[in-house]
């Protein structure tokens, strides 16, 4: 739940309420009697004696005969005697009465309103401070405090469309990593799942942070129909988007990109993690060493027939080995070679898995740093068993 850090609504209606009330007893607009305790609870709210100040606007009122706008300084200071005092529902009953006397207009009267919206949150009352809230902003007002209260009272109210109809409001105002948050939330109570996953991928583009990676990461493979064949997809954008957390990682996305007949990819992927420091090391040291060297004679023996593993994919009714031919070559620095191949075989077609290859193309086109290419790839990956997913996941991720 966003903290009302910023919350100055009560102090700023304060000040401007006996500002104004200042003024007009100075003009001498008011008889004595009335004048002289309203001064009094004038000072008196100004050394924080709410109480005290009540006492002074209720002997004020007790006055007979008071004209129209006695009265109406009378319910000005009240309404700022009430907030001093902490008393939310007194103070919204004098503002509210001020208002509609229409004497109050402009800055005076938004403060006031902002004053009003705020009480009713203090209060417990979310729907009439959401509404509260809104004509604050219809008259003008602008503090982002306000807003807090507004999406906090939808949200507190059980009022979540009017939270995400809020937050769809971009053009006018960036919604905050903590307003999304609350979106989040709302999606969650509802148990709407779709929701969850939208807002979480909105906060993810505003704000990437690792935490959030790791949820959808972990959310797309709990996703009814995921495929287990794609976990090395799911590695690949680990590893992308800094949620690899030891050498274990780098070894099995090593492993898997080997399964996946692509030994170029697989020294890539050792290659960082010696070069972070991460392989080498410890008691693992001697495994990971056998590992790298199977991926180094792999892509050898790779290299040394691939004139030939070249012509007969050319030759074959199916594009899928012209789609890992042309990986390997684009993870051993030859990209536009490689790219070209993996393009070649999706139009000849035939394949086992379209959407896979496809998905394969886009993520050798972001490591090639074709980064525009890739978007528009990975937007034709349409398959319902993850694929699609991991392609979005994607798509966000070189947007961040």
């Amino acid at each position: 739940m966003i903290r009302l850090s910023r919350m100055r609504a009560a102090a700023a209606a304060l000040a401007l309420v006996l500002g104004a009330v200042g003024s007009a007893l100075a003009a001498d607009t008011v008889r004595p009697e009335v004048g002289n305790p309203l001064k009094a609870a004038q000072a008196l709210v100004k050394s924080g004696k709410g109480r005290e100040a009540l006492a002074k606007v209720n002997e004020a009122d007790a006055i007979g005969n008071k004209t129209a706008y006695e009265s109406f300084l009378i319910q000005q200071m009240r309404g700022s005697a009430a907030l001093a005092a902490g008393d939310n529902e007194a103070a919204i009953k004098s503002f509210e009465a001020v208002l509609a006397s229409g004497r109050v207009s402009g800055r005076e009267a938004i403060q006031m309103q902002e004053a009003i919206a705020v009480g009713y949150y203090k209060m417990k009352e979310y729907p009439k401070a959401a509404q509260a809230a809104a004509k604050y902003f219809k008259e003008g007002g602008t503090d982002p405090a306000v807003r807090t209260v507004q999406l906090q009272s939808y949200y507190l109210g059980n009022d979540c469309s009017s939270v995400g109809r809020m937050l769809g409001e971009e053009s006018s105002h960036k919604a905050s990593e903590e307003e999304l948050q609350i979106l989040r939330t709302c999606y969650s109570r509802e148990k709407d799942d779709a929701g969850y996953v939208a807002a979480t991928e909105r906060l993810l583009q505003s704000y990437p942070k690792k935490e959030y990676w790791t949820e959808l990461l972990a959310r797309v493979q709990r996703k009814p129909g995921f495929s287990d064949r794609l976990g090395v997809h799911v590695y690949k954008l680990r590893n992308a988007t800094g949620n690899f957390a030891n050498a274990n990682d780098y070894m099995e996305l090593a492993q898997l990109a080997m399964q996946d007949g692509v030994p170029a990819e697989a020294k890539v992927i050792m290659d960082k993690g010696y070069s972070a420091g991460v392989l080498g090391k410890g008691s693992e040291a001697a495994r990971q060493k056998r590992l790298g060297d199977l991926v180094d004679k792999t892509l050898a023996d790779s290299k040394r027939t691939r004139a030939q593993d070249e012509a007969d994919a050319q030759a074959a009714k199916s594009g899928d080995d012209l789609v890992r031919i042309g990986l390997e070559y684009v993870y051993e620095g030859q990209a536009d070679k490689g790219l070209a191949l993996v393009e070649q075989g999706i139009k000849k077609g035939g394949l086992k898995r379209p959407d896979d290859a496809k998905l394969r193309l886009g993520e050798a086109q972001l490591y090639a740093g074709k980064k525009n290419a890739a978007v528009a790839t990975l937007k034709t990956v349409k398959g319902s068993d993850g694929t699609a997913d991991l392609a979005r996941l994607w798509v966000l991720q070189a947007r961040t």
